[in-house]
């Protein structure tokens, strides 16, 4: 007969925390190591795996999965910053998971690869982009076949063609209209937009026509088919919503964690760039967020959220201090990665804050 031990009876066992062996449960590195509820049990047999947290990213995870999107604000860089919140201090994770501001979905695919959260949901305001998700999820193969044609078209073109090609495409997905029989069309247009424009921005104007110039990649990956799969499978368990983050309350309880990745507020006027759409993200917006974030803090479950650090220009700015007041509030470096010039693309600080002990 097989008999289990818990987290905490092993963490003993082996000398290390509880919560690194809920870590090692979670990237599957303890054999026959499972949930039941909330919490991990492990074989009284199981060996202490070899400390491997200096390539975390090896074969012992699951497929990674990897954003199919470049976005402004991608936390590709904070990813593992910002799992660190996902545990408890008991090395217990929630059993739900929501993210209401998903953009391209660096933290998001990351959890779906890592974690084994029973619920998933995730949601934006831009309509294209949540487009893009649901037709990976629905029809994978047609997209892929599509993106295939235009990268075979597009990367053999001299300058003059990719040029004459991208502008005659951006013209084309900024006329027709998203309805079902366009859906298609519109989210390869919309991700192979995404490879070729400038530094994979996406702005819109006032009219909510996207503007954004080509960029000057030698050879972009348009369409990294193997990718998508993957994608594909892993979002038939997601719960994917087109609206305003106060859409997911329904969804969120106590047994929820949360992130949330909003325009971030701008810390110089180079730096403004809230055009994700055509709202912009002001500091009202940021207050009504707050108060957002106090709902769901009130319902109980785990919150984090990152935005800029205004102290990086002004010392005395006090705006996310004063409105997270109560809250756990970490300064983290990041790099500034969308920036016309790359000798401006330096390390600056950003914000982590939480409802909760980390």
């Amino acid at each position: 007969m097989l008999y289990y031990i818990s987290a905490k009876e092993a963490a003993e066992k082996w000398n290390i925390s509880q919560r690194r062996v809920a870590v090692l449960c979670a990237e599957k590195r303890i054999e026959g190591a499972m949930m039941v509820g909330n919490v991990w049990i492990i074989p009284s047999e199981a060996e202490k795996p070899v400390d491997k947290r200096t390539t975390r990213y090896e074969e012992t995870r699951r497929k990674e999965l990897k954003p199919f999107v470049k976005w402004v604000g991608g936390k590709s860089q904070l990813v593992e910053e910002l799992e660190k919140y996902i545990l408890s201090s008991k090395g217990v994770c929630k059993r739900k998971y929501a993210e209401p501001m998903v953009g391209g979905g660096a933290l998001f695919f990351d959890v779906l690869a890592r974690y084994s959260f029973e619920e998933y949901y995730i949601s934006d305001v831009n309509p294209e982009l949540i487009n893009a998700y649901n037709i990976i999820r629905e029809k994978v193969e047609p997209l892929i076949e599509r993106l295939q044609d235009m990268q075979m078209t597009f990367l053999p073109m001299d300058a003059s063609g990719r040029k004459y090609f991208y502008y005659s495409l951006r013209e084309k997905f900024n006329r027709l209209s998203l309805r079902s029989d366009t859906a298609l069309e519109k989210a390869a247009d919309f991700i192979f937009l995404n490879k070729t424009c400038f530094n994979g921005l996406y702005r819109v104007n006032r009219k909510g026509l996207f503007n954004v110039p080509m960029g000057s990649y030698k050879n972009p990956k348009i369409c990294d088919e193997e990718n998508l799969r993957d994608i594909h499978e892993a979002l038939q368990k997601v719960e994917i919503v087109c609206g305003d983050y106060t859409l997911s309350k329904s969804f969120i309880d106590e047994d929820t964690f949360v992130y949330l990745d909003p325009p971030y507020r701008p810390i110089s006027e180079t730096s403004a760039f809230t055009s994700y759409n055509r709202e912009t993200f002001d500091d009202e917006e940021q207050r009504r967020l707050a108060a957002f974030i106090k709902e769901i803090t009130d319902m109980h479950a785990k919150v984090v959220l990152s935005n800029s650090d205004p102290k990086n220009i002004n010392e005395e700015d006090n705006f996310f201090d004063e409105l997270y007041q109560g809250y756990q509030i970490k300064r983290v470096s990041a790099s500034r990665m969308i920036n016309s010039n790359a000798e401006r693309r330096g390390k600056i600080k950003e914000l982590i804050i939480c409802n909760q002990e980390e």
